[in-house]
């Protein structure tokens, strides 16, 4: 159940990848920062996954994972984003987050081997904000990327509580870590999903046809 799961999610964000990168690079429909994204998402589950084949410690790699999300959903966002004051809102807090991750850092350099409480709750609390002021135009304008916005904000909510339980997990038991490990793997494949419905809303070659 658990491989099944794990390996549902990579097969549906790799089929992801090809339907985002041939709407980018052959048909001009994908969000260049939107394919950087998922390309950045393949990219991270497979370091992660051949480390742990290879009984590596994969931990920092999640930390990386959760700062490189922020910073391209902020690129897709801004690019997006037709208000000036939401573009420069994104810019600062970009650079604002980042720049006490790195003193954090390099305060504490062990910060990085672990699941980074801050980096987490940080980088997921301003992704979650960015894809909630599109949220707020959409209101008024249309629904550009909604689906994948929906799936984005419902995934950061989960998954940001998945991960900061893993640290409370650390010493408790094996069942209670597995079913931590199980929901995250559930809810990353509906996200996924997400993501994909996206693609044949906003992306499909596929029109309708008025009867």
């Amino acid at each position: 159940m658990d491989n099944f799961l794990i390996y549902s999610g990579y097969f549906i964000l790799f089929i992801n990848l090809i339907l985002y990168s041939y709407s980018f690079f052959r048909k001009e429909k994908a969000n260049v920062f939107l394919v950087a994204y998922i390309f950045f998402c393949f990219l991270m589950q497979l370091t992660m996954e051949t480390m742990y084949k290879f009984h590596m410690n994969n931990i920092f790699v999640v930390n990386i994972y959760f700062i490189g999300q922020m910073v391209l959903l902020g690129l897709f966002y801004k690019s997006i984003l037709k208000i000036k004051s939401q573009k420069i809102f994104i810019n600062w807090s970009l650079i604002l987050v980042l720049l006490v991750l790195v003193i954090q850092f390099f305060i504490d350099k062990s910060q990085f081997l672990i699941f980074n409480l801050l980096a987490i709750t940080a980088t997921s609390l301003l992704s979650l904000v960015f894809a909630l002021l599109h949220f707020y135009n959409m209101l008024t304008e249309e629904r550009q990327y909604y689906y994948f916005t929906v799936g984005l904000c419902s995934y950061l909510l989960v998954s940001t509580v998945l991960f900061l339980v893993g640290n409370l997990t650390v010493g408790l038991s094996d069942d209670l870590k597995l079913l931590t490990w199980r929901l995250n793997a559930f809810f990353v494949m509906v996200y996924y999903l997400f993501i994909l419905f996206e693609w044949k809303v906003s992306c499909s070659p596929i029109k309708k046809i008025d009867k």
